[in-house]
């Protein structure tokens, strides 16, 4: 008897707990996304990976899903924004949060290559690990959208759509 009912409080703890630890892991996440959400606009990722704010009209039905207009670095070719959603085809969905934050944090991409020298890694490797854990979270729960940058060209090749051309200074 004195099992039987050792079982149902069990039981009950347990159910009670279930329903008092579930909204904090619902607020928890919230607090995440709302966090990652801050981060990327102070970071300004909207500036570059957001189609047509390069040209000064964000499309923010399409935000942080990559531009199509890219920068062409003297000896090193023309760059293009890409698309930072969940997309599996043209964007982050098939890299894990800890690529996403080796990315922002050291400029390596999964694939091992460097990401274009526009890209201020530099400045985002001070990230605390909570902030870089809650923007790569933030980035992987935004609405996938389906939008390839155009492809990176090398210095010898012509870009295949609009740039701006950085000028290297003169001593």
């Amino acid at each position: 008897m004195m099992t039987h009912a050792r079982n149902r409080l069990c039981a009950g703890l347990a159910i009670l707990l279930a329903f008092t630890v579930a909204p904090l892991s619902a607020q928890q996440e919230q607090r995440t996304m709302s966090r990652g959400e801050y981060l990327s606009r102070i970071m300004d990722c909207g500036g570059c990976h957001t189609p047509g704010a390069l040209a000064g009209k964000p499309d923010e039905a399409r935000k942080l899903a990559g531009s199509q207009i890219g920068f062409q670095i003297p000896g090193l070719g023309t760059f293009y924004p890409p698309n930072l959603t969940p997309d599996k085809q043209t964007g982050l969905g098939n890299w894990s949060e800890a690529e996403i934050i080796r990315a922002v944090r050291t400029g390596v991409r999964p694939d091992g290559r460097m990401l274009a020298p526009a890209m201020p890694w530099m400045s985002y490797a001070a990230l605390n690990d909570t902030d870089a854990r809650d923007l790569a979270r933030y980035l992987k729960g935004l609405k996938p959208v389906e939008l390839a940058a155009p492809p990176l060209t090398g210095a010898d090749k012509p870009p295949p759509a609009p740039y701006f051309t950085v000028v290297v200074p003169k001593p």
